[in-house]
């Protein structure tokens, strides 16, 4: 089974909210997954996104093929991870 990690649409018109989740690439893209391991607002000011690294990364280890846009937002959560590891170490 070919499995990927994508964005599943959701929220309203005009108002789109993404979910991130472990879904087979023959699935629709807002039909049955396996998983979620996140979610990801753009509308929000700051955009919030939430992610589950350990997660990915195991799916990942398993075959599970980010998209493009997905493969983004895990950098982008990478980051402030590692932003945020480091300002909580230089405030001791």
């Amino acid at each position: 089974m070919a499995v990927s990690i994508r964005l599943r649409r959701e929220g309203k018109k005009k108002q789109p909210f993404f979910r991130i989740v472990v879904a087979d690439k023959r699935t629709p893209r807002d039909g049955r997954y396996l998983e979620q391991l996140g979610y990801y607002n753009p509308m929000a000011r700051p955009e919030k996104l939430k992610l589950e690294l350990s997660k990915v990364e195991e799916w990942i280890r398993k075959g599970a093929q980010p998209t493009e846009a997905v493969q983004a937002l895990i950098r982008k959560a990478r980051r402030e991870t590692r932003d945020q590891s480091q300002s909580a170490t230089a405030g001791l």
